[in-house]
């Protein structure tokens, strides 16, 4: 299903090229689903600030991103996908309450990303993906934004080892499967490095990303999957 169009956003976002590369590029506006969408466009994206009290508007340089050809997948990471097997949608709501879990240190998904990003999701453009075991249990996931051939990964979490990696896997395996180009995360963190993630400058990034929201966007992501029966072998 093609996603549906907010129509224009009352709110513009310029280029952020010569914005703080370290703090936000913007205060305030509003998590409107056509503000959002212009946001990244634009290559900024919402995350609250002084415990969700602020809204900001981010441009990071350098921005991290995993090159579609230079995910690293260890040997043990390889296996443990063997094990499991991931769905696209299946389970967007829980996937989307597990990132936000209060208890999670540096949380920062506030009551308003989550109906906003739930509203990106009923309107096909926000999508998780998840990893399940053999026996249906939900052992991690991630979700995200798709414009195009950009994939902007928001959060992902685990239950169980390499839940959160597994779907990682199967979210690059959907993208290179579709012809995306861009696969945005924010910043590198060691655990994201460890996985492929490099970063690139600012100016680098936005070249990217004008030529990655004009591609279509990748059909794997608008095959909704069903979580599997508990039990299921």
């Amino acid at each position: 299903m093609a996603a549906v169009d907010p129509g224009p956003s009352r709110w513009a976002f310029g280029s952020p090229l010569d914005a703080d590369p370290e703090g936000p590029v913007a205060i305030g506006a509003d998590l409107e689903p056509a503000t959002i969408l212009a946001a990244y466009r634009a290559g900024v994206f919402p995350m609250p600030v002084h415990r969700g009290r602020t809204l900001a508007w981010w441009s990071p340089d350098p921005r991290g991103v995993i090159p579609l050809d230079g995910l690293h997948v260890s040997r043990s990471l390889a296996t443990s996908v063997r094990r499991h097997h991931t769905t696209v949608d299946a389970a967007f709501d829980v996937v989307l309450a597990s990132c936000a879990d209060p208890r999670r240190p540096g949380g920062w998904i506030t009551r308003g990303i989550k109906r906003a990003y739930t509203r990106l999701h009923e309107l096909g453009w926000a999508h998780s993906v998840e990893a399940w075991t053999d026996d249906g249990r939900l052992a991690g996931g991630l979700y995200g934004l798709s414009i195009g051939g950009l994939f902007a990964g928001e959060s992902m979490f685990h239950r169980e080892t390499d839940g959160s990696k597994v779907a990682l896997v199967g979210l690059v395996e959907r993208l290179r499967e579709g012809g995306a180009e861009l696969l945005d995360v924010q910043w590198t963190t060691p655990h994201l490095v460890s996985l492929g993630a490099v970063d690139v400058p600012r100016a680098r990034y936005l070249d990217l990303l004008a030529a990655a929201v004009d591609r279509p966007p990748p059909a794997a992501l608008e095959r909704p999957g069903r979580a599997p029966a508990p039990g299921r072998r």
